[in-house]
C-alpha cells in the first residue's frame, strides 16, 4: 500500500497514543508532524492547525489528501482500510463488547479529564495543579473500576481486554494507564486490567507507540 498517511499528534496525548498503536498495528508508518499542545498557549490554536481541524484537537490523520479526526474514528478507518490484523472481532456482539470497554474510556473518563477541561478549571475556578490532579483521579477511579468488573467477570476476556488478540479497547485502555501515572493514581485496585496493560506492552506496536519513545519527547 502506498504510504500516503501524515498523522498530526503530541506525545502526551492520550488520543494520539491510541492513534499511534492503531498504525503500529497496521504497519502503516506515517508521517509525523507535532502540535505540541502547551507551547505558544497551545500550538492546537494556532490558524493554520485550526484551518485543518476545526475542533483544534489532536490526533489528526491525512490519507490521500483526506482528513479524519477523533481517534476512534481514526481506528475504525484503519481497520477498514487495512483489515489485517483486525482490531474489531467480526462477530457483531464481539464488536459491541469492545466498543463498549473502548467507550468507557474514550466517551466517560477521557472527555472530562483532558487538557482543555484542566484549563477551564484552572481559569475559571481558580482550581489548582492538585486539585486538577484529584479531579483527574476521581473520574479515571470510577472508570477502571467498572472495567474491571466488565473484564474479569467476562468469558470473553482473555490476555487481552477480548480474546488473546489486541482490539481498539486495549488501544484505548493503555494509554488511559499512562494517564492515570502522570496523576499519581494509584493503581493496585485493578489486577485484571493490570495484567491486560502488562501483555500489551510486550507487543511491539503498544512499546513503540509509547509517549516516551515518540520524537517530540520531552
Amino acid at each position: 500500500m502506498k504510504n500516503d498517511f501524515v498523522l498530526y499528534g503530541y506525545f502526551r496525548s492520550s488520543a494520539a497514543f491510541r492513534a499511534r498503536i492503531a498504525l503500529n498495528l497496521k504497519g502503516i508508518k506515517p508521517e509525523l508532524r507535532f502540535v505540541h499542545l502547551l507551547k505558544d498557549g497551545g500550538q492546537q490554536h494556532t490558524a493554520e492547525y485550526k484551518t485543518l481541524n476545526p475542533q483544534e484537537l489532536i490526533p489528526a490523520l491525512v490519507h490521500d489528501g483526506q482528513l479524519i479526526t477523533q481517534s476512534l474514528a481514526i481506528m475504525e478507518y484503519l481497520d477498514e482500510i487495512v483489515p489485517e490484523p483486525p482490531i474489531l472481532p467480526k462477530d457483531a456482539l464481539g464488536r459491541a463488547r469492545v466498543r463498549e470497554l473502548a467507550y468507557v474510556v474514550a466517551c466517560d473518563i477521557h472527555p472530562v479529564n483532558n487538557l482543555r477541561v484542566g484549563l477551564y478549571m484552572k481559569e475559571k475556578f481558580a482550581a489548582s495543579d492538585d486539585d486538577i490532579a484529584r479531579w483527574h483521579r476521581h473520574w479515571i477511579r470510577i472508570g477502571f473500576d467498572a472495567l474491571e468488573k466488565m473484564l474479569s467477570l467476562s468469558k470473553d476476556t482473555g490476555l487481552y481486554c477480548h480474546g488473546d488478540a489486541p482490539t481498539i479497547a486495549d488501544i484505548c485502555l493503555i494509554p488511559q494507564r499512562a494517564n492515570a501515572r502522570r496523576v499519581k493514581l494509584e493503581l493496585d485496585s485493578w489486577p485484571t486490567i493490570a495484567r491486560i496493560e502488562a501483555h500489551a506492552l510486550e507487543h511491539p506496536a503498544f512499546a513503540a507507540a509509547l509517549p516516551k519513545n515518540q520524537p517530540d519527547a520531552e
